[in-house]
């Protein structure tokens, strides 16, 4: 009886064991992963249709975290709070030069190239500003100080004989809130982004002033990067991950239809809003892979150091992973 009861609980031990084993083991192949909205449609596409990435639940587990932009999100990747977050490379330079943070960027969510849409300061029809020059001695909206927009702003600010921090008055704005603050006289010129150019642009009464484009053709808006020891530890994790970034990418390009209802879950935005620009030829632009452009990157990073937003130059090359990057199948 003795022996038969001991067998039982060294089986029971054993199996426990297993179980705890196992569980641990799964606990490890779940990545805490930052996002916000908007514009990060291969995130939506994993978040609102698991089950459509085959790894997602099974190989890994993703624990995802709203933020409500990009610096949050580089402070909790320095913290170690976030294995891999959306980033801007703003954000993303000044987290590796004030705080420290060593990461590869693993994938790109949207970026501007000829003939997509680029962020632009806007007028009314009746203002007298016709040039950027005439906009000496009148007030701006930006949507945050220091915001990676400001640094090729300030350049072209700079060609017109223009220094932003002087000749011109910068108020900080939300997106959501440029069209009011212009119409209402507010500012003199209000800077855009979709999706609120769009319904702009359909009321009618406003013009475009100067866009980002006219400064770098190829801006980069937001990418996604993991940090550097997450991805050294966990190499076969991250890999998954930005496996189904890629295969997310893919999907809200072949889908339209779908990706409207996707982003209508995320966003809360009626569709008939998203129709109107939402993968169109006025939206940003998509890499189909979500290949990050290191060379636009780097030229990004050149003018922070040139307008003063960062301290010292950065080699876009220390952020690029032999191996883990997209796209990956």
């Amino acid at each position: 009886m003795k022996r038969t009861a001991l067998k039982r609980n060294v089986v029971a031990a054993l199996t426990l064991g297993t179980l705890l084993s196992a569980s641990a083991a799964f606990a490890q192949q779940t990545i805490k992963v930052g996002w916000t909205i908007p514009a990060e449609e291969s995130k939506y596409w994993m978040m609102k249709r698991p089950q459509e990435f085959p790894d997602i639940g099974k190989a890994y587990n993703i624990e995802w975290v709203q933020f409500q932009g990009t610096a949050p999100m580089t402070q909790a990747l320095a913290a170690g709070a976030l294995d891999c977050a959306t980033q801007s490379p703003l954000a993303l330079a000044q987290g590796a030069v004030n705080g420290g943070l060593k990461a590869y960027i693993v994938a790109q969510h949207v970026s501007e190239k000829p003939g997509s849409f680029s962020v632009y300061w806007a007028v009314k029809d009746d203002s007298p500003i016709n040039t950027i020059a005439d906009l000496k001695g009148k007030t701006l909206s930006i949507n945050t100080l220091g915001s990676g927009i400001y640094g090729p702003m300030a350049i072209l600010l700079k060609r017109a004989g223009l220094d932003a921090a002087k000749d011109v008055k910068m108020v900080e704005v939300g997106f959501a809130l440029s069209e009011e603050a212009l119409r209402s006289g507010r500012v003199d010129s209000a800077v855009m982004n979709q999706p609120f150019a769009a319904r702009m642009e359909a009321k009618g009464g406003t013009r475009k002033l100067f866009s980002l484009s006219e400064q770098q053709p190829n801006i980069v808006h937001i990418l996604e990067a993991c940090r550097a020891d997450f991805i050294e530890k966990s190499p076969d994790l991250a890999k998954l991950y930005v496996k189904d970034l890629t295969l997310g990418m893919q999907k809200a390009l072949a889908n339209r239809e779908e990706t409207l209802k996707v982003v209508n879950e995320v966003m809360k935005a009626p569709i008939p809003v998203l129709e109107t620009y939402l993968l169109k030829e006025n939206d940003f632009a998509r890499d189909p892979g979500a290949a990050p452009n290191f060379t636009a990157i780097q030229q990004m990073l050149d003018v922070y150091v040139e307008t003063g937003m960062l301290s010292k130059k950065i080699d876009v090359a220390t952020w690029k992973h032999p191996t883990i990057v997209a796209p990956l199948k």
